[in-house]
């Protein structure tokens, strides 16, 4: 279900619902966790296995915001699960009308790589570039 939470549109889930799979094309799209637990699985030889559970604040899906490529991850509603969806080609006029969102972004971007490693998988993980992470930048040089 779609609502809409300010100006920022928002997907609710229940719980074993799953938000995306492993490969999915990212359209553009992260989330972050409004009300609720997401477990992250990553399919490794062959079984699914859990490899981060994300609570309200986290971002889901914040790949899709600096590259263009597929889900790295199957992402499943815990519990009854509300997402605010953060599109790429409006989250500049987002951060910067809600600064609380801008912050959640960059706190959860500063804890450094999504999946560092599950079993003998690894994966790299870039830090963003471009406008957004200028703008991350600034305001945490700013907020120092």
């Amino acid at each position: 279900m779609s609502r809409q939470i300010g100006e920022i549109p928002t997907r609710t889930f229940n719980p074993g619902d799953v938000i995306f799979q492993e490969g999915d094309d990212a359209k553009g799209e992260a989330f972050l966790v409004h009300i609720g637990t997401v477990e992250i699985k990553k399919l490794v030889a062959g079984e699914q296995k859990l490899v981060n559970t994300l609570k309200k604040g986290s971002l889901l899906g914040d790949f899709a915001l600096f590259r263009n490529a597929p889900r790295s991850a199957t992402a499943i509603a815990a519990e009854p699960v509300t997402l605010m969806v953060l599109p790429a080609n409006r989250l500049d006029h987002m951060v910067r009308s809600n600064p609380a969102l801008a912050m959640a972004i960059i706190r959860d971007l500063a804890k450094g790589p999504p999946l560092a490693r599950v079993e003998n998988v690894a994966v790299t993980w870039r830090p963003p570039t471009g406008r957004f992470a200028e703008f991350a930048i600034r305001y945490a040089e700013f907020d120092s």
